[in-house]
This record gives structure tokens, sequence and C-alpha cells, in this order.
């Protein structure tokens, strides 16, 4: 079969690999009809996330079901399925308690209750390097499926591929940064961020109850969709100082809700490269730094962009003294999967008008150049394999 593998820091290449088998009576096997591109995987593609050894990349994918394990009960060949990114088996603790992304028995080489940077890691993910358990991605023509039971989700025939393609993972990762404000109705809420995550959240926070959303991205194009889609206000922090202009918004005060869709590889100066370099940190927290003062007291912060080091100068005197609630970490997808298939039947929310570019699978490195370099304004791209 065909993929996209990862070979080295910028080297991501379309390739020939062995096709899939089912290993595990419980494992189904996927043929690959959409796949996507996340703002995650280019931490792989940067080495900001390790990865020492090829792999097949890719964790938002859906697909039509080819071969089906004995001990596999709720699917079928010919089912066609999204595939949430975390694998959880169903039956541990973390997986009983509503923590998928916490799941015991994965990443079984990798597992801890540490979270340590290079160990003690939590659920396996798809296409996300040997920390997060080395199984193969979906931005290929097959891919193999565990616990296949537990987490693929039928979805209709007569609705698109893209209408449902991002339930997989930015759809309920945004979600998530908005359930865990547990918003009563009536907040501001401030994204940082205005790729997938970001314009996923800002859908979530209206359809909760937000009177206002605002979008801060230092790319206008990006913040240009945000308007489009999604209807918001916007600030560029290049433009404007974000955390006076969004005090100027709410009376002083700041916002009720901020989030924090970029993680530790924003756009970056000399002077913050040569701090992380001298601190051995690992990009920047300068986003989650504006979250912490742009939030009111007593207000929530949410953390969806991904963290992988310890950060020197961490502003816990400022969460302390404005009594900061922050929520953080993989999103379980399960928890929300069921409810949000539920709004895109329902039409209550659009998910593909971020989609900018539709491209065959054999453009996965162009894919990705675009995407990592902010090029031809892409915002979200979607693979095709076959194509």
């Amino acid at each position: 079969m065909k993929a996209a593998v990862f070979h080295k820091p910028g080297d991501i290449r379309y390739d020939t690999m062995p096709d899939p088998r089912l290993e595990q009576a419980t494992d189904v096997i996927l043929r690959v009809t959409s796949t996507a591109i996340c703002g995650s995987d280019l931490h792989i593609l940067s080495g900001g996330v390790p990865q020492p050894k090829p792999m097949i990349m890719g964790h938002e994918f859906m697909g039509i079901v080819e071969e089906v394990g004995a001990e596999v009960k709720n699917l079928k060949k010919g089912d066609r399925v999204v595939v949430p990114f975390p694998i959880s088996c169903g039956q541990c603790f973390f997986c009983n308690h509503g923590a998928s992304p916490a799941c015991e028995n994965s990443n079984y080489k990798h597992y801890g209750p540490e979270g340590d940077m290079l160990d003690g890691k939590g659920a396996a993910l798809f296409g996300y390097t040997d920390l997060y358990g080395g199984y193969s991605g979906g931005q290929a023509e097959y891919v193999r499926v565990p616990y296949a039971d537990i987490s693929p989700r039928v979805v209709p025939d007569n609705m698109s591929d893209e209408q449902v393609l991002f339930l997989t993972d930015i759809f309920p990762t945004g979600w998530s940064a908005i359930d865990w404000a547990q918003m009563k109705g009536g907040e501001v809420v401030a994204i940082f961020g205005s790729g997938p995550v970001g314009l996923m959240a800002q859908k979530a926070a209206w359809i909760n109850g937000a009177s206002r959303v605002i979008a801060i991205d230092p790319l206008n194009y990006r913040l240009e969709k945000a308007k489009e889609v999604n209807k918001v206000d916007t600030l560029n922090p290049d433009e404007v100082d974000v955390v006076e202009a969004i005090r100027e918004m709410t009376g002083g005060r700041g916002a009720d809700v901020c989030v924090d869709a970029v993680g530790f590889e924003p756009e970056r100066n000399f002077v913050d490269k040569v701090k992380a370099a001298v601190n051995f940190e690992v990009g920047s927290m300068k986003v989650l730094d504006l979250c912490f003062k742009a939030v009111r007291r007593m207000g929530t912060v949410s953390i969806m962009g991904v963290y992988g080091s310890p950060y020197d100068n961490f502003p816990l005197h400022r969460i302390f003294d404005k009594g900061i609630t922050l929520k953080m970490g993989q999103a379980p997808v399960l928890n929300y999967i069921d409810h949000l298939i539920g709004l895109v039947k329902e039409e209550k929310v659009v998910l593909d008008d971020i989609i900018t570019h539709t491209l065959p699978l054999s453009q996965v490195a162009h894919g990705y150049k675009i995407f990592d370099e902010k090029k031809e304004d892409c915002v979200k791209v979607v693979l095709k394999p076959g194509e």
C-alpha cells in the first residue's frame, strides 16, 4: 500500500509500505477514504516530538471496514466509520471512568503514571511516535484499528466524508476546551490560535452560549477564515496589544474563558529562541502566558495546544493570585463523539467549511509543506488515498 511516512525531521515521503494485517481478534482493517493533516503532526515534522525511526503518520482518518477480527461484535465488513484519535481498550480503570486518553493498556511500552518527557505516557495515539504506542497512522490506503468495538463510530451513508471527518479529533478537541470551562451562557471566550482546533473551539463556544467570541492569530488570512465561517471578533497580536484589547472589550476584567489552541511552537523571535535554548526548553509557552494575562480573575484557561517540556519562569504567582482554573490534555473524544455526531446530523454545526485544500495522498509532502509554512492561505488539508 501507499502511505505518508515520516523519516526524519522535515522529511515526510509518499512510500510503499506493507499492508496492515489483523494482529488481534479485536482488530479491524480499514480502507481509508479520507484523512487529514493535523497541527500536532507538525510537531513530529519539526522534531519537537521525537520519533527515531520511520513511521506512518496521521491520526485523523475515516474509511470502510475491509477485514474484521473474530471477536469484533459491533462492526462488519462494509461499515463506514470515523475513528477517534486516542486508542482505548474500553476495559481499564481510566476507560471505565470517562478518561480514555489515559488508557492503561493501549500504550503498553511507554505507559506510566509519571507523564515524563520521554516515558510514562498515557494512551496510545494513531501515527504519533513510539512514545504514544508506535501504531501506524491513517495517512495511508489502509490502517489497522485495534479495540475496534470501542472507539469507531458508524456514520450515515448520506453524509459526506468531509462533513464527519473532523469528529476524529479537531472538533471534539475544540469542544473539550469549551466544555471544560463549564459555561453557563453569556461568557466572553478568547481563543488564541485560528488554526483548525481554534476554529472548532470557536464553533463550540457559540453552541455553548458565548456572548462574544474573540479569535487571536498573527496571520490575517486565518483571521479572515475565522470571521467568514464563525462570525467572530478578531485580533492580530502583531498589530495590537491583545491583552489590553481583550480587557477593553470586557470592562477591564478580561475574558471569562481563554483557550490556548497553539501549543509550544508559536511564531517566535530570536530572543524567544535564545531563551528556550538557554533553559533547555522545547519551544515556548508565550501563548499560554498571554492566556493567563487575558483571562479574568476566577476565569478558566483551557490548554489544547501540545506542550512537551518543562518551562522556566512558569507564572504560578499569576495563576494563584487570579484564581485561574486550568484544564488541559488530550481530548476525551469518546465522552463527546456521539453527541457531536448528532449536532452534525441535525445541521447545528458545519465542520467542512474550514477545508482549504483537498489533495491526493500522493501529494502529502506538498500538503505538509504548505500547512507548516503557512503558504497558499492553507488552513486545513484533507488527503484522499487512491487518488
